[in-house]
C-alpha cells in the first residue's frame, strides 16, 4: 500500500484568501468562533475559497471480535448482527440522526459472524487480513464529499483501548473504559486482558498494520482505510468517538498527513478518549457526554461542518450588504 500521494493541506496563500473572506462577512471578526476555523479547514481540504458540501454519507462498519470470549463486554457477541439488522431497518439512533441531517447511511459488513481471533490468546488477525480490511474501507472514500465514520462491534472498545495502549505506551488501566456498561471490576478485568495481550504480542507502535494484526478489529482497520483513501481524494472525514479515533492512530502511523483531512466530532464519555485526543493533539467540536458509537457523534459533526461551509459561502459581506464596517 503506497500513500505517498497524501500531502498536508497547508496552503498559506489560500488560507489568507479564505480568512479575508471570513473577516469581510457581516459579523465582528472571529465572532463565529470555531465554525470559522472549521470552514477554513474544509476550504483547505477541498483547495477552494468556496468549498461545497454535496453528498453526505455515514459509513457504519460492523464486525465481531473474538476477545469477547474473555468476558470483556456485558453484551453477547450476537448483538453485533442484531444491531446491524437494526441499522438496515432504520431503527437505530444513527438512522434517526442521518434522516434528520440528510446523511446517507451505509452499513458495511467487514466481519459480522466472522470475528477476529481472541487476541488474548493469539493475534487478532493476520497482516494480510488487516490489509484486506483497510482496503474495504478505502473502497468507500469516493461515496460523498463529507464522510462520517461509525462502527458497531461488541468488544470493539477493548480493541480500541489495546490499540491506544500499544501506540501510546500508556498502561491499559489508563486507556480502558466501561464500553457498553461494565462495572469497575469489569473494567479492571478488561484492562488486565489487554495488558496480557500486549505482553504476549509486543506490537511495534510504529507499525500500524502490525498493531491491527495483534489486537485490532476489522471495522477499525476499515475506518483507517477510509481515512487514508479520503485523504488521497481530498475528502473530509468526520470521526465519531473512541473506537473510530483509534483508527486515526493507525492511519497516522501509515501516513501522518492523512489526519489533516479528519475532523473530530466529539469527546466521548468513554474513559481513555480524552487522553486519546490529547495524544493526537486535537480538540473535538463537541462534548455532550455521549458514548453510544454507531457514528452518532459524527452525524452531529457533519451538521456543524455543513453549517460552517454555508456560513462561509452564503453570508453577505459588508460591501455586498452595504453595512458599515469598523473604522
Amino acid at each position: 500500500m503506497n500513500f505517498d500521494s497524501i500531502i498536508p493541506i497547508a496552503d498559506a496563500e489560500l488560507a489568507a484568501r479564505v480568512q479575508r473572506r471570513l473577516d469581510s462577512l457581516t459579523k465582528p471578526p472571529g465572532s463565529l468562533g470555531r465554525l470559522e476555523s472549521l470552514a477554513l479547514r474544509i476550504a483547505l481540504i477541498q483547495q477552494s475559497e468556496t468549498p461545497s458540501i454535496g453528498r453526505k454519507a455515514m459509513l457504519i462498519f460492523c464486525a465481531d471480535h473474538g476477545v469477547v470470549a474473555e468476558g470483556v463486554s456485558p453484551y453477547p457477541a450476537e448483538v453485533t448482527a442484531q444491531m446491524a439488522a437494526n441499522f438496515h431497518a432504520g431503527g437505530a439512533a444513527i438512522n434517526v440522526l442521518c434522516r434528520h441531517y440528510g446523511i446517507e447511511p451505509v452499513i458495511v459488513d467487514v466481519g459480522v459472524g466472522r470475528p477476529t481471533k481472541n487476541f488474548a490468546r493469539e493475534p487478532a488477525m493476520t497482516r494480510k487480513q488487516a490489509e484486506r480490511a483497510i482496503a474495504i474501507g478505502m473502497e468507500h472514500a469516493g461515496r460523498a464529499d463529507l464522510l462520517g465514520a461509525g462502527e458497531m462491534g461488541i468488544g470493539n472498545s477493548t480493541s480500541a483501548a489495546a490499540i491506544f495502549a500499544a501506540i501510546s505506551g500508556l498502561d491499559p488501566g489508563e486507556t480502558t473504559g466501561r464500553g457498553t456498561g461494565l462495572d469497575e471490576a469489569g473494567v479492571a478485568h478488561k484492562a488486565e486482558v489487554i495488558r496480557r495481550a500486549l505482553k504476549l504480542h509486543r506490537p511495534d507502535p510504529c507499525d500500524g498494520i502490525g498493531v491491527l494484526a495483534a489486537v485490532g478489529g476489522f471495522e477499525i482497520a476499515a475506518i483507517a482505510g477510509l481515512i487514508l483513501a479520503a485523504a488521497r481524494l481530498r475528502r473530509v472525514v468526520v470521526l465519531d468517538g473512541f473506537i473510530s479515533c483509534s483508527a486515526a492512530l493507525i492511519a497516522r502511523t501509515i501516513a501522518p498527513a492523512a489526519l489533516d483531512y479528519v475532523i473530530y466530532s466529539h469527546r466521548s464519555a468513554e474513559r481513555g478518549h480524552r487522553r486519546m485526543l490529547e495524544f493526537l493533539n486535537v480538540e473535538p467540536l463537541l462534548d455532550l457526554d455521549m458514548r453510544l458509537g454507531e457514528g452518532t457523534g459524527a452525524a452531529l459533526g457533519i451538521n456543524l461542518a455543513e453549517a460552517a461551509v454555508k456560513l462561509l459561502c452564503e453570508m453577505a459581506t459588508f460591501q455586498s450588504a452595504r453595512v458599515s464596517n469598523r473604522d
